[in-house]
């Protein structure tokens, strides 16, 4: 007997997977949460219902979010990630030389937990030094943390449940509050095939709050679409010009310097998404 996992994307679409078991499920104070093999991507760490990671695609994304802001920052020092309980965003921060220390907040201590158990490859820098976990809720840590980082990364879940709050134009003000005078941040904004409006909204908003606001791209597997896009809002640095040339001195597999800009290169339809 064959055995498959299905996401619904869309009322329309679903991405499908053979898969070989199901090696957790419970359900957490927050979420469902299952973590299943599949002969295609390997192992993968589902939210309610949702693709979250897996051990096959996840350097795309977790690059994407991480590189692209602190390779814009001339030297970032704190960082803040709010969700990202799988450990991938914090891996790659870590690699950078100039940060002293990394955080995690994420609401949901189980995610931590068992990506640590299972997914080991991408949760292998959370008990790094300069890492510091918090298990709390994202929007209260930010709220209370004025001038305190010089960059912050919205590593969530799509916008439903414990998530929509990280959507909000009001949450977008507090990060501007919790960075430093030249601080930026990175958020992850979903789909522009199945989630224009919702790149739209939150583009504008981020614009409305930051004197400098860009949307860049990558392509993630099994994303909904495949093509996912992140926003970036900064005081001071422009990652089309940024102020320091800095050096990549860590290995990638998807980032790299000529990529940094060129996924700023938007397809027609994604940059009238943005007028």
């Amino acid at each position: 007997m064959e055995l498959w996992y299905t996401e619904k994307q869309t009322e329309n679409v679903g991405i499908t997977c053979k898969t070989l078991q199901t090696l957790h499920r419970e359900k957490t104070e927050f979420q469902d949460l299952a973590i299943i093999d599949t002969l295609q991507f390997g192992r993968m760490l589902v939210l309610d219902g949702m693709v979250q990671t897996t051990v096959k695609d996840e350097f795309v994304y977790h690059e994407m979010i991480s590189h692209v802001p602190l390779m814009t920052h001339p030297a970032p020092k704190k960082v803040l990630v709010v969700g990202g309980g799988d450990g991938g965003t914090i891996r790659e921060i870590i690699k950078h030389p100039s940060v002293e220390e990394a955080v995690l907040c994420e609401i949901d201590r189980r995610v931590v937990e068992l990506s640590q158990e299972y997914l080991p490859e991408i949760s292998c820098g959370l008990k790094d030094k300069k890492v510091t976990v918090l298990y709390a809720d994202g929007i209260k840590h930010v709220q209370d943390n004025p001038n305190t980082y010089d960059v912050i990364l919205v590593d969530s879940t799509e916008p439903v449940g414990p998530a929509v709050g990280l959507f909000a134009k009001e949450f977008y003000r507090s990060i501007f509050k919790a960075l430093k005078e030249d601080g930026l941040f990175v958020a992850q904004t979903e789909s522009p095939f199945f989630n224009n409006g919702l790149i739209s909204r939150v583009f504008k908003d981020i614009a409305d709050v930051f004197p400098i606001a860009r949307l860049y791209l990558a392509s993630v597997p099994t994303y909904p679409s495949g093509l996912w896009s992140f926003t970036l809002g900064s005081k001071k640095y422009d990652p089309l010009n940024p102020a320091v040339d800095k050096e990549l001195s860590f290995e990638t597999r998807y980032y790299t310097k000529g990529l940094h800009r060129a996924a700023f290169e938007l397809p027609r339809f994604v940059s009238d998404l943005l007028k």
